[in-house]
């Protein structure tokens, strides 16, 4: 049996400049793309109209699809990573596998297990930076320790994405090193377990006149104006270097945004822990409300105030909110209601179509105040004066919210003056301050 090299597919689902995918055709012949429905993530989703498992399905599709032009394509396996791993050096004679790096605790987790079963094996395992500009420890203060505020991170990134001279790769002229084979079975949306969706998924279009007014259009819900690519990002279907040089030489706010992802990602790797608990520990100590009747009304955008409520039932229906209002909606559930960060990162966990471990968990923390370089806890938006100031003529909260100002819209479930104080003085006593 000849040998082959494994190229495995994960948040990098396309042959556009791939990195760890160019890097197995320079150094390798041979390589067969492969792509493992983790059913250890899977089996974890309770919606199984999951509309992120169709458009990771629909992107395997298409990928098999663009492999059978290099008379390849794309083998796909169902099950625990380790296990399907274990069955293919069975099947196949593997001399290597390369893949791109993941930074999320899980991930961490399979790919050192993956990495020992293979070297056990006599398998090398490379693996390669693909979905950030910098990782980890590339951007560090002078000490060498990782930041813990944004803006100096941001200006140390800058410096450094000026310098680096990012280029772009790609497999041109490459064709005869992916293994030929006839086109290998895809399973069914069904037979994963999941069901089609009605969500209408976002196209992965850079729409290069909207990034150059972002940083005018952004913070209006009414207005198309941000660029929905986060379920992109997320799994790879667009190259973060193409979309920064790209951003760079268009918009400084729409490419901070970018950077304030990396310093999420950062974060998390620096200190898993917070998946789990305040950044800031002795946030752990604020005693939470947690009244389940006032956070149903919250998820179901049932609060009587107006914008939250937009916000909310925006997001149940369309697996996207917009960015502005996320911040309202978050701090509205932590300061006005008391509730739990960690209830309402979960809830968004669920629905959202860009949902990002690391980037939901820092602005979830940041909205609470316990997190990283977090608005302080004192901060409370005002979601009246929120309203007036980003959807003045009410466009956004008609959309999302027909019954408002007619008697069937509800009053609002707590005053804001009152929740204001109460938050505060629990704050206060929590903190010690």
């Amino acid at each position: 049996m000849d040998k082959i090299t494994l190229f495995w597919f994960r948040r990098d689902l396309r042959l556009e400049d791939n990195l760890g995918l160019y890097y197995a055709h320079q150094n390798e012949k041979r390589v067969l793309p492969l792509f493992i429905f983790d059913t250890e993530i899977l089996d974890k989703l309770e919606d199984k109209t999951d509309a992120r498992v169709q458009f990771i399905h629909e992107q395997v599709q298409r990928l098999r699809d663009e492999l059978a032009s290099y008379q390849s394509s794309l083998l796909v396996r169902q099950g625990k990573p380790l296990e399907v791993f274990q069955s293919l050096t069975q099947e196949y004679n593997i001399q290597n596998v390369y893949t791109n790096r993941d930074y999320e605790p899980y991930a961490r987790k399979r790919d050192k297990e993956v990495a020992a079963f293979l070297q056990g094996e006599g398998i090398d395992f490379y693996d390669f930076k693909d979905q950030v500009i910098f990782e980890t420890d590339e951007i560090t203060t002078d000490k060498g320790d990782f930041y813990k505020v944004f803006t100096p991170y941001s200006k140390r990134w800058l410096q450094k994405f000026e310098q680096a001279r990012i280029t772009l790769v790609n497999l041109d002229g490459r064709k005869k090193s992916f293994y030929q084979t006839k086109p290998m079975p895809l399973p069914s949306l069904r037979a994963i377990g999941f069901e089609a969706s009605e969500i209408i998924l976002p196209s992965p279009k850079v729409d290069n006149n909207l990034i150059r007014k972002y940083d005018q259009t952004r913070n209006f819900p009414a207005i198309a104006g941000t660029s929905r690519l986060g379920i992109h990002l997320r799994f790879g279907t667009i190259s973060i270097r193409k979309l920064a040089l790209e951003a760079a030489q268009l918009n400084d706010t729409f490419l901070n945004e970018l950077i304030w992802r990396e310093f999420y990602m950062m974060i998390l790797y620096h200190n898993p822990e917070v998946v789990d608990r305040a950044f800031k520990p002795a946030y752990d100590r604020i005693p939470w409300r947690n009244d389940e009747k006032e956070f149903s009304c919250w998820c179901e955008g049932k609060t009587g105030y107006p914008l939250v409520d937009a916000g909310m039932r925006e997001l149940n229906a369309t697996g996207y909110m917009h960015n502005r209002v996320r911040m309202v909606t978050a701090s509205f559930l932590t300061k006005h209601l008391l509730i739990d960060w960690r209830w309402g990162e979960a809830y968004f966990a669920k629905r959202l179509l860009d949902y990002e471990l690391s980037s939901n968990n820092g602005g979830w923390q940041w909205a609470a105040g316990t997190g990283t370089d977090a608005q302080p806890y004192f901060r409370i938006f005002n979601p009246a004066s929120q309203l007036e100031k980003f959807d003045k003529d009410r466009k956004y909260v008609k959309r999302w919210v027909p019954e408002f100002g007619t008697d069937n819209y509800p009053d609002p479930i707590v005053d804001h003056k009152a929740a204001r104080k109460r938050a505060l003085e629990v704050f206060k006593k929590a903190l010690g301050k």
